[in-house]
């Protein structure tokens, strides 16, 4: 069931984590294109983000603006503030995209446990960096958002807006658009991290399906494949595992595409994974689902894992990585 009223993202307010690179980023410049605001939330942005904002910060130049807030998104401190700052500067939040994660870096890795050397995982911390990233800091954006859009509070003192915005309802409905991956539909041995992360992620997004019925508050994701984005491109030991003879890439503006459809289309309901091939998406089933093409040429998969798979058992046969300091 859709919500009562279809949604535009004209004219609308988001706020992205991980706008500073990559498939968030280009995500970030669809809605500008669309004159939806975007609030970048991220540690730094790159060049390539530092223009976009540069060209829609100007207030009177663009129905659509765009700012940053410098954002740790494994501080729910900081994550506060970033609700406070777009509120500050809209007025209300239409659109959130908890988009930022890692792709099983040495800091934070399954093969490499906390207390070897290239792990920033302290042995006495009691979790993991990447599970903060990529699982912890979606669900609690989430829940902010909701307590905002069903509980909205009144603007602070001095504030340009003097009411607090409507309830979200079916009539007023509001999105939270998550990326997945395709990594939550198979096993990815040199990644079980990463890929915990994803199927944790996918199985919370439907389980608040009814959210979008109940109260218009949708809650979807796409999962893409393999992305040409600077967490695979700027990282050799990732880029061994990819053909380039074969292996297809998809581009972050294929997904960013498939995220605007997902906020909306009317038939990708609460719930909705909707994978991202080279070209293609489908939706996937929540039972019983065949699970992705694996063809390289439709961009899901890379083909050449050897190269990763050697090094997870590389790093096992490691005393110095797996000894007992554990």
């Amino acid at each position: 069931m859709a919500s009562t009223k279809s949604f535009s993202v004209s004219g609308k307010t988001a706020i992205v984590t991980g706008a500073g690179s990559g498939i968030n980023l280009a995500f970030a410049q669809l809605l500008l294109s669309h004159d939806c605001s975007v609030i970048f939330a991220d540690l730094e942005l790159r060049p390539e983000a530092k223009d976009v904002i540069s060209r829609y910060q100007s207030e009177g130049k663009s129905k659509a603006q765009a700012s940053f807030i410098k954002t740790d998104v494994t501080s729910w401190t900081d994550l506060s503030n970033m609700f406070s700052f777009a509120l500050e500067k809209h007025g209300d939040i239409d659109i959130v995209c908890p988009g930022a994660g890692v792709y099983e870096p040495h800091w934070s890795n399954f093969w490499h446990p906390p207390g070897s050397s290239e792990s920033r995982d302290a042995v006495d911390k009691g979790h993991y960096g990447l599970l903060d990233i990529n699982l912890t800091h979606p669900i609690r954006v989430t829940q902010m958002a909701i307590s905002h859009w069903l509980y909205p509070r009144p603007p602070s003192e001095g504030s340009k807006f003097t009411a607090a915005p409507p309830k979200a309802s079916p009539s007023n409905p509001k999105r939270v658009i998550h990326i997945s991956s395709v990594a939550a539909q198979i096993p990815v041995w040199r990644a079980p991290l990463y890929a915990a992360s994803k199927f944790g992620l996918s199985g919370f997004i439907r389980s608040v399906a009814r959210l979008e019925p109940l109260f218009g508050v949708r809650v979807n994701a796409v999962a893409p494949g393999v992305v040409r984005t600077p967490l695979w491109t700027e990282h050799p030991e990732k880029l061994r595992n990819v053909d380039q003879s074969q292996d297809a890439w998809v581009t972050p503006q294929e997904v960013a595409q498939a995220m605007l459809r997902c906020i909306e289309e009317d038939e990708n309901v609460g719930g909705t994974v909707l994978e991202v091939g080279a070209g293609n998406t489908r939706k996937v089933n929540a039972f019983n689902d065949p699970g992705p093409d694996r063809d390289p040429r439709k961009g899901l998969i890379t083909s050449s894992n050897e190269h990763g798979d050697g090094d997870v058992l590389n790093w096992l046969q490691d005393e110095n990585v797996w000894g007992p300091h554990l």
